[in-house]
């Protein structure tokens, strides 16, 4: 598409004062309007033959395969003339779908064997399909003038899925002590309850391990080594509704939340527990079987990714009732939510009490940095005043409910975003050393 720049309609219009006094002065010079005319447009002409051609303009774009939540990825773009004059300067804008963050255009400048390349970088706002729908560049003539513009459809479609990057790296950097001089066998004994040998007693072995009557029977001293139990039953219900689903930091809380929820599942998985992945917002949604072994990390990644956002309040009535009744032995039970006040909560309360009878259920949730931050705000107008005091009242209220949930013999973890995934391996390993599984 080929158009005049508004320096060439300005210079157009600037020639009517003077048509306008011909007409009514003199008609008989009219030949000056009609060479005022052609002259401008002879220039514009001019600009749009010596200009960059657009037959001569490719791009060439190198897409990711997949984006992460809560992380951004490049698009790589490649600008280039095959013929013809350069543009002193060409603004691209890359239109994308709602499930990406909004680009500004970009003007670029300086070209190098007649290319140009730039990053878009791509930054997810939730999980779903991200599309690339066109590519829009502009560029001007050497006279300014004319403006080209060139529009490439692109109808790219990306998946958006949990940011596992981000679970790996944790993972690695959870696991490198195993890998400091090369690969070796990790040893479980020692950290949980579950006997598994006895040996000859050495200094530094806890007293209390000693075996008093098979010491007396082998006339030498013996003690118990114990290893860690395996295959207990870890269940992520993740609260898919509406106080979830709103961000927290740019990211929904979901996303945050199944991240974290997919770095202790690698955990569990990796030490021989079983997870299930379960989702409910108004009814109950979608509920895995129980995964084992550490290649069903590929499968919890999958189902993850299939939570979906929802504007309706969570069920948990529905939902836990029907979560019970489809567990048959004592398991681990990882509640993802979020509440505003006790009344929203009371239902939950009364639903999670109903569980604690059979199963260990921890109840995890992020702090409410944006009441906080009004709290320990600077009050500096009586609007400020009113607002810390509301926000300390709403925090008070939470804490409440936190308690009466720590009274009910349920674990409680809440922090902050950054800090969620490290707190969250933390307890599991305090359960599972604890044996309260």
């Amino acid at each position: 598409m080929i158009s005049p720049t508004p320096r060439a309609i300005f210079l157009m219009l600037l020639g009517v004062p003077l048509m306008v006094l011909i007409a009514l002065l003199r008609p008989e010079l009219w030949i000056i309007c009609a060479g005022w005319i052609g002259a401008i447009g002879g220039l514009i002409l001019l600009d749009a033959m010596v200009g960059p051609s657009l037959r001569a303009y490719q791009v060439k774009m190198d897409v990711p395969p997949l984006l992460y939540v809560g992380a951004t990825d490049p698009v790589d773009l490649t600008l280039s003339f095959s013929t013809g004059a350069l543009p002193r300067r060409i603004e691209i804008l890359l239109e994308v779908n709602e499930t990406l963050e909004d680009m500004p255009a970009k003007g670029l400048r300086g070209w190098n064997n007649r290319e140009r390349t730039y990053a878009f970088g791509l930054t997810p706002l939730r999980r779903g399909m991200a599309q690339l729908i066109r590519l829009w560049s502009r560029w001007q003539g050497p006279l300014g003038l004319v403006q080209k513009r060139h529009v490439m459809e692109l109808n790219r479609d990306i998946p958006v899925t949990p940011n596992i990057r981000w679970v790996k790296d944790e993972a690695i950097r959870l696991y490198s002590r195993d890998a400091e001089f090369g690969i070796k066998m990790q040893i479980d004994r020692g950290d949980g309850s579950e006997f598994d040998a006895l040996r000859e007693f050495t200094t530094g072995m806890d007293r209390r391990a000693i075996d008093w009557k098979h010491s007396a029977r082998h006339r030498n001293l013996l003690a118990k080594e114990f290893r860690t139990e395996r295959n207990h039953n870890i269940v992520f219900a993740f609260d898919t509704g509406r106080l979830m689903s709103e961000p927290l930091g740019g990211v929904p809380k979901i996303d945050r939340a199944i991240n974290a929820g997919l770095l202790l599942s690698f955990v569990s998985l990796r030490n021989g527990d079983r997870t299930m992945i379960y989702g409910f917002d108004e009814r109950p949604g979608l509920m895995s079987g129980f995964l084992a072994g550490r290649r069903a990390f590929t499968k919890a990644q999958s189902l993850a990714a299939e939570l979906d956002y929802s504007s309706e309040e969570a069920n948990f009535t529905l939902a836990l009732s029907n979560l019970s009744s489809r567990l048959e032995r004592r398991s681990l039970i990882i509640i993802f939510s979020d509440f505003v006040d006790t009344i929203s909560a009371e239902l939950m309360l009364e639903n999670v009490k109903r569980l604690t009878d059979r199963h260990l259920v921890l109840f995890a949730t992020f702090e409410d940095e944006a009441l906080a931050d009004m709290v320990d705000a600077q009050p500096l107008t009586t609007e400020d005043v009113s607002r810390a005091v509301i926000a300390d009242t709403l925090m008070a209220e939470r804490d409440i409910v936190l308690r009466r949930l720590q009274r009910m013999g349920v674990q409680v973890i809440e922090t902050r975003p950054e800090e969620f995934g490290v707190e969250l391996i933390s307890r599991y390993i305090q359960i599972k050393q604890r044996d309260m599984l």
